[in-house]
């Protein structure tokens, strides 16, 4: 049986910022300079993973392209450890929720997101950088 969350948002891509390319990978704390993005469908379980290799050593702009990423990988949850200024408000636009996670695996992130036990960021928590 799902959770009254789990039932509501069973529909949804969930995208979870990476370092490694599958759900048994940690949990990557940067969201703009993150190695990955593994997305779940939450109907099928359906698991893709998308390399954002090219946004870490940008200079700038790195969450601003990440969000685009996440937005054409048709995610409308995000689940990070944080979040700049920019980021946050290119995710917002696309109308993706942001939910901080502290460390643990993709899986264990996914389960969490999963039980409603993570509340969405109401604005960004770290500054931008450059």
């Amino acid at each position: 049986m799902l959770s009254p969350f789990a039932e509501k948002n069973k529909n949804m891509r969930v995208a979870i910022t990476s370092v490694g390319e599958d759900l048994d990978a940690a949990v990557d704390p940067r969201f703009g300079r993150a190695k990955y993005f593994v997305v779940v469908d939450l109907e099928t379980n359906a698991v893709q993973t998308a390399s954002n290799t090219v946004n870490l050593n940008a200079a700038q702009g790195a969450g601003i392209q990440a969000a685009k990423t996440v937005a054409g990988l048709g995610a409308k949850a995000l689940l990070t450890g944080h979040a700049g200024p920019k980021a946050f408000a290119a995710l917002q636009a696309a109308g993706i929720a942001i939910y901080p996670i502290a460390g643990g695996t993709v899986a264990e992130a996914l389960t969490q997101f999963r039980s409603g036990a993570l509340e969405p960021m109401k604005q960004a928590d770290v500054e931008g950088h450059g």
